[in-house]
């Protein structure tokens, strides 16, 4: 069976081997309301009608912002190749999807900057080093945006007649109706689907802790970390937090849960609320408004971006590469550990929805494990313990025990 035209075409062949560079037109802007909080524009700046339609479906679906958002910029990636290649959206079919994987397979990516020679792994925290491409998460998001795109279109009776992104028909029957306390079933991946790798989350050992802390240049990061480091809220749900929503006299917060959006609360350790206040104080309207905010020039409401700066600053001094998350990753592996709280009361604060989420924290560090086996081989290595000749063997039980046999 030969391979579809596009397959052959120069440039598509050129995109899937990195040999053509993707060419980065349009764009993704703020939308005109809530009805349509983004919208996705061509080229030339004109809307493509064809998402914006999709993004007002979802909108009514009550899909979140920031969804919508990941969505829209992977439909941008999509539009793009099409654009490049000169192929309508209504006559897309799987070549394109083929092309447009292989692309972000072999591209690079440009909110990633790893240094040339930098190792895989680093060898201080033990988390990998990002590559310089996109990542399994990204082509698999990509992929289910695209065919979210024209399932919609197609129950319309719009695009193709095929998705051009094919569905594994094994999975969707290994997850309908499946109870939750039944294991789950194992299945074949789709097509151009990555292999998606499970990790164990990593945490900041406490021996770490002080080090990291001490990168902090200012009141404002010293609360920014503490805060995230005691509450175990994600970056945008501590990030979003009004000043209106801290409970002194409780020391807690309240937030606005990722998945849910309902408000919850969470804790807030003596020391965060400590630096928090002495973070206030710099503020001379301290009264109204976002919690976080800029520190130069005129304060603006502090962004992902600005935040996850704070860490690769101190990350850039330490040659360490912790991120916004591992923060969470450590506020629950020592809620876990502190032998207070329960697995149950770990899964409330962290607003976790199914309590296997909240075990996978019960995993012991790989550092403790490590240090743990180095004991084991100290004491294997350990010569044994020698007697002047003279003494008895009863007295030598007597006086140093075992270590006397």
């Amino acid at each position: 069976m030969s391979e579809p035209e596009t397959w052959e075409d120069p440039v598509g062949r050129g995109l899937r081997a990195g040999d053509v560079p993707l060419a980065r037109v349009g764009g993704v802007r703020a939308g005109p309301g809530p009805v349509e909080p983004y919208v996705l524009l061509d080229g030339k700046g004109r809307l493509v009608e064809p998402v914006s339609a999709w993004v007002r479906y979802m909108v009514a679906g009550d899909h979140s912002p920031r969804t919508i958002r990941s969505y829209c910029y992977a439909a941008l990636t999509w539009f793009r190749v099409l654009w490049q290649l000169e192929v309508d959206w209504e006559r897309a079919t799987e070549a394109e999807t083929a092309i447009m994987v292989g692309w972000l397979r072999v591209a690079p990516n440009p909110q990633r900057r790893r240094q040339a020679g930098a190792p895989a792994v680093n060898l201080k925290t033990g988390k990998p080093n990002l590559g310089l491409g996109y990542g399994v998460a990204t082509i698999n998001l990509t992929l289910a945006a695209v065919r979210g795109f024209y399932d919609f279109h197609e129950h319309w009776a719009r695009g193709p007649v095929v998705n051009p992104v094919p569905e594994s028909p094994a999975r969707r029957r290994a997850l309908a109706h499946r109870s939750p306390l039944e294991p789950r079933q194992s299945y074949r991946r789709g097509a151009y689907r990555q292999r998606a790798h499970s990790r164990a989350p990593r945490s900041i050992p406490d021996a770490m802790w002080d080090e990291f802390f001490a990168q902090m240049p200012t009141d404002r990061d010293r609360a920014l970390v503490a805060c995230f480091v005691s509450s175990g809220a994600r970056a945008e749900e501590l990030l979003g937090v009004q000043l209106e929503d801290v409970d002194w006299a409780g020391q807690r917060i309240s937030v606005v849960s990722k998945g849910s959006r309902e408000r919850r609360l969470v804790p807030l350790s003596p020391e965060a609320l400590t630096w928090l206040s002495r973070y206030l104080d710099t503020f001379v309207d301290a009264s109204r408004g976002s919690l976080w905010k800029t520190v130069r020039g005129e304060p603006r409401p502090l962004t992902y971006s600005a935040a996850r700066r704070v860490m690769q600053r101190a990350n850039g001094r330490l040659g360490t590469n912790w991120t916004l998350h591992d923060l969470r990753h450590t506020a629950a592996m020592r809620m876990v550990s502190s032998g207070v709280l329960t697995l149950p009361e770990v899964q409330v604060v962290l607003g976790h929805a199914d309590m296997r989420t909240t075990s996978i924290y019960t995993t012991p560090r790989i550092e403790e494990v490590i240090d743990k086996v180095h004991e084991h081989y100290a004491r294997l290595a350990a010569p044994p313990p020698r007697f002047a000749s003279g003494y008895a063997a009863e007295d030598i039980a007597i006086v140093f025990g075992d270590a006397g046999e």
